[in-house]
């Protein structure tokens, strides 16, 4: 089975790469541009693992680059496609807008056209929870109404629009993954945990936004990386076009998470500082469809993860 991963060099594109490529009958080719939004160093380690299997093949791309992309597609014939190549972070939104109106829609839309053009199977890509804004009809059903409040959720949200159409007019089929809150080994050091745990061995201010009074519905990226692979494995089954929440439906306080945290002798200095106005305040998704559909229901305990995410911090990058 030929699939592509975009982002390959990321965070979730990354894991599930080595998932899929510990895994018989499978043929993976990456591409990631390996932009500069966060340290670099990290993205080559992953990709330098990866590039150790023999069916593994990593390209350097940008998904912007419309002619090299269609060559890719053109050459290797992919059965799937993992698109989670785009331009992360809602904070980083407000002051640089036209990097997600070009990565995560023009860039979405590049690869669009060649799942149309030379009849991919299926495409698996990322939303987010931030398509939901500040809905509060805990906990949140894909099929509830979405309102971004930052223009990273707006990208999502257009996305998915997109899809619709090119599902509706062109036969595309389409599978959206509305992640929330993804942590773990090799994870983004812009989100909060990695970013609190990189604070103290980097003896570094953590800066507590909403003076640590978000609730987040954490995930953790094994969990993710599973879901995943039996959407893979059950596509024949699925709608032409459908969209689930990827979350645990556990929504914990960010305290409880820092309190964990310093137990585990994870303490550096922490400066509470008001709302970031792009921020939401609590995310809660009801993943009660996935769940039907897939038979999933072994979800990590929380603390396990986040005890794995030290171990793995303290072993890699120390």
């Amino acid at each position: 089975m030929k699939i592509l991963i975009t982002g390959s060099a990321g965070f979730i594109g990354y894991n599930l790469a080595i998932n899929l490529l510990c895994k018989k009958g499978f043929k993976i080719t990456g591409v990631d541009n390996l932009n500069d939004y966060y340290d670099v160093s990290l993205k080559k380690k992953r990709n330098n693992i990866l590039k150790k299997f023999k069916n593994f093949e990593f390209i350097k791309v940008d998904i912007n680059n419309k002619l090299k992309l269609e060559k890719i597609f053109k050459k290797k014939k992919f059965d799937f496609v993992f698109h989670f190549a785009a331009q992360a972070g809602v904070r980083y939104s407000i002051d640089h807008p036209r990097k997600y109106i070009e990565s995560n829609i023009m860039g979405f839309y590049n690869i669009l056209e060649n799942v149309k053009k030379y009849k991919i199977k299926r495409l698996f890509y990322a939303s987010s929870s931030s398509v939901y804004g500040e809905n509060k009809n805990f906990p949140l059903k894909e099929k509830e109404k979405i309102s971004p409040k930052n223009i990273y959720g707006l990208t999502k949200k257009i996305d998915e629009e997109i899809g619709l159409i090119f599902n509706k007019y062109y036969d595309v089929k389409l599978v959206g993954l509305r992640f929330f809150t993804i942590y773990g080994e090799w994870g983004r050091p812009d989100m909060m945990m990695i970013k609190f745990i990189s604070s103290y061995y980097k003896n570094k201010t953590f800066e507590l936004y909403n003076f640590g009074k978000h609730v987040r519905d954490f995930t953790y990226v094994g969990d993710a990386v599973k879901i995943m692979y039996l959407l893979l494995k059950n596509h024949k089954k699925l709608n032409n076009f459908d969209i689930f929440n990827i979350c645990s439906n556990n929504p914990i306080n960010l305290k409880e998470i820092i309190l964990f945290l310093k137990k585990n002798k994870i303490s550096p200095k922490i400066k509470k500082v008001t709302l970031q106005k792009a921020d939401i305040l609590k995310t809660h998704g009801d993943n009660s469809k996935l769940l039907k559909f897939i038979k999933f229901n072994k979800f990590s305990n929380w603390k396990e993860s986040v005890k794995k995410t030290i171990i793995w911090y303290q072993r890699n990058m120390l």
